[in-house]
């Protein structure tokens, strides 16, 4: 059977299953990364002043669920996008019980690195909490 391939980007897999969510997972997080990033620099860069940006203004920023609820988005997209690009790097220059070792490491790594992220969201102080 003759393999699909194209220009730019890996061949979408021709069985289905783990490998072929994860090609799709990462368009879907690359798309929602466009948008979140692109937002999150537009409101944090350009409509506020970065000048009177600090832990204050962040806990104001963060007293609301859905700037909350945006940034974890983001985190959880950058998340899965970096670790899972890096995991193909991985598959395609390591064979045996290396690659194993890569990849469980890889998911170790992925899964702190979120758990910490979202330890900050979470416990991040409110503002009312802030100003008192």
């Amino acid at each position: 059977m003759p393999r699909i391939t194209s220009t730019g980007s890996s061949p979408r897999p021709m069985t289905g299953g783990f490998e072929l969510a994860v090609w799709y997972l990462m368009r879907l997080t690359a798309l929602a990364l466009f948008v979140l990033v692109l937002a999150h620099f537009t409101i944090v860069h350009f409509i506020y002043d970065p000048a009177i940006q600090n832990a204050n203004w962040i806990a104001v920023r963060w007293s609301g669920a859905a700037w909350r609820t945006a940034d974890w988005l983001m985190l959880a997209a950058v998340t899965f996008h970096a670790f899972m690009g890096i995991r193909t790097v991985v598959h395609d220059y390591t064979r045996g019980p290396a690659r194993t070792v890569l990849v469980m490491g890889l998911y170790l790594l992925a899964f702190l690195i979120f758990a910490m992220g979202t330890m900050a969201l979470v416990t991040f102080p409110d503002a009312v909490k802030v100003a008192s």
